[in-house]
């Protein structure tokens, strides 16, 4: 009779001592010391001892000796107390071990590709060809467990405060987002497609129409852009929608939410409520609408240089409206010249027109010193907040352009010189968007989405000057990561008809794209608002990994190809003629 699974490797203990248990798993690592053989036997809960004695069974001692990594084995035996010499700290089974009495064979393995440990030097290529291997490892086991972790508790708390799970079509229609689309051909309508979901935006707003009140959803989402780390075609996102509230509403919600994940799935209590921060002041003093707020390092204006001395470079740019910036890099002295020319190139191919600096020690000294009585020194210093052994990074030129430069410098620099704090993590909120920007070509674009509602104090402004119109949108950030945004969206059908037009959209093609919305607007929309957070980032963040791939079960590379199945692909001409398409290549 085959041996049957009842207990996991991980979770034995001294409690189990004397008493008869059956495994199953891979064999990890076997060690023949002679008399005795040892295996490692792993599964999803972690990995167990087993020891193989010729006086407990000859003839399953001799199997031991054929067994190899990855075979696939069940075996039966007693816990017994570990030797205290041979006591494994590192593992939680580490004080015990079974004494096996019986063994069947699964299945055997060819030789694994790398070897199923936390720690590989195979490229990711490799890892995610044989991505079921991969997550063998444990690193990557205790990151999915993570994962499920994250969504039962998030499923858990919006459980708790009155919302229900309501799923939304996958195939739709194409609408403008912000990014591409990625089509399916629809067989039974030649020549027309579908388009899969870059969100569930207009679904969940069609659902506070139906008088839901409160829904959310962990839903897969679409996206054909350019990926990065912390991008993939294809990802998740909670998504959240709630009728009759404000933006306080959200942000009590989503911060007991995030309160409730953390304490659920690492021990940690996170304080609430979270700061808060202005675009243009997140900007301004950080470089970046989701700055990162674990170290200072904050930006801060020296435009005065402009002002006072003889440095003609500075008076010039200050004469035409810009401004003059910079960053206190504490520690920085040991900079070397050779270092502070290559910084002045990074800044200067981060958008920045020039880089400058002050360094402080017994004395000032810089390349500019000379340009300036020792009183604006003094002031430099005052500002700056210097003390010996500190350098100062200055730009000038226009303000948004600077920001955005020292803000890059200042995550660079903190890096280079290990400035952020390890296992913090640090919540923001970013507030009062612009509704619109401006794009290459001049017209008017939305920085969120284009169902975003302005203040109402700015409504007036949306005919005279659209740009100065802020919106009821927030973005979520930890740790320099953005992991949410939302808005409270437009209700009344007359505002997003006036909202579509600023943005070039003809009553026509709104008609065309929307018109369902413009429908579901005049039959008694109510006042609604929500956020999505992406999942998959979240998660990262709180695994302390670098890249979402580590958190995606079967992730695609920054090709977007899954090395695994080998898609994309090609299909046959019979498939291609059945979607009345035909390809051309050239």
């Amino acid at each position: 009779m085959k041996i049957k699974k009842k207990h996991f490797c991980g979770v034995l203990s001294k409690k189990d001592i004397g008493f008869e248990v059956s495994v199953a798993g891979w064999v990890k690592r076997r060690r023949d010391h002679g008399g005795l053989i040892f295996v490692d036997l792993a599964d999803r809960s972690g990995l167990v001892q087993l020891v193989f004695d010729p006086a407990v069974d000859k003839e399953v001692h001799s199997l031991a000796h054929s067994l190899r990594d990855g075979w696939v084995i069940a075996a039966e035996g007693k816990v017994f107390l570990r030797p205290p010499e041979s006591v494994n700290p590192k593992i939680p089974t580490g004080e015990i071990e079974i004494k096996v009495e019986r063994v069947d064979v699964l299945n055997t393995s060819l030789p694994l590709p790398f070897s199923v440990e936390d720690e590989t030097d195979v490229n990711e290529e490799v890892r995610l060809k044989y991505r079921y291997i991969d997550l063998r490892r444990p690193v990557m086991q205790k990151n999915i467990q993570l994962r499920y972790r994250v969504a039962k508790a998030t499923r858990d708390f919006l459980d708790k405060r009155g919302f229900i799970e309501v799923e939304t079509p996958f195939l739709t229609r194409s609408t403008p987002e912000g990014a591409r689309d990625y089509l399916v051909p629809s067989r039974v309508n030649p020549g027309e497609f579908y388009a899969l979901p870059q969100s569930p935006q207009l679904f969940k707003q069609m659902i506070m129409v139906a008088g839901f009140e409160r829904y959310f959803q962990i839903v897969r989402c679409f996206r054909d852009e350019d990926l990065r780390a912390d991008r993939q075609p294809e990802h998740t996102q909670i998504d959240i929608e709630l009728s009759f509230v404000d933006e306080e509403d959200i942000f009590e919600l989503i911060e007991g939410m995030l309160k409730y994940i953390f304490e659920s799935t690492k021990g940690i209590t996170i304080p609430v409520p979270f700061p808060r921060l202005s675009y243009q002041e997140a900007i301004e003093r950080y470089g970046s609408d989701k700055p990162d707020i674990r170290f200072g390092m904050e930006i801060k204006d020296f435009s005065f240089l402009g002002e006072e001395g003889k440095f003609r470079v500075f008076q010039e740019i200050v004469k035409r409206g810009g401004c003059i910036k910079g960053i206190l890099l504490s520690g920085g002295s040991s900079l070397s010249r050779r270092e502070l020319d290559e910084l002045k190139l990074w800044v200067v191919n981060h958008g920045a027109s020039d880089l400058s600096w002050f360094v402080f020690k017994e004395k000032v000294t810089s390349p500019l010193v000379k340009f300036y009585p020792q009183s604006t020194i003094d002031r430099l210093v005052k500002v700056s907040g210097a003390k010996d052994g500190d350098t100062l990074f200055l730009t000038a030129g226009e303000k948004d352009v600077v920001c955005r430069a020292l803000g890059e410098l200042r995550i660079y620099l903190a890096k280079k010189f290990e400035l952020i704090p390890r296992g913090k993590y640090s919540f923001l909120w970013v507030v009062d968007f612009p509704l619109f920007e401006k794009d290459e070509m001049g017209n008017l674009s939305s920085v969120h989405h284009p169902f975003t509602s302005p203040r109402e104090e700015d409504i007036p402004l949306l005919e005279t000057n659209p740009e100065r119109v802020k919106a009821k949108a927030y973005d979520i950030v930890l740790n320099g990561e953005e992991i949410g945004g939302g808005s409270i969206r437009i209700h009344k059908r007359e505002l997003q008809e006036r909202i579509f037009e600023l943005l070039g959209i003809s009553k026509v093609e709104a008609r065309e794209k929307f018109g369902f919305l413009l429908n579901a607007l005049s039959l008694g929309a109510p006042p609604h608002g929500g956020i999505a957070m992406g999942l998959d980032r979240l998660v990262m963040i709180i695994a302390g990994e670098k890249s979402i791939r580590e958190v995606i079960p079967f992730p695609k590379t920054q090709k977007a190809i899954c090395l695994l199945t080998q898609a994309p692909s090609r299909v046959d001409e019979e498939q291609l003629k059945e979607l009345h398409i035909k390809l051309d290549l050239e």
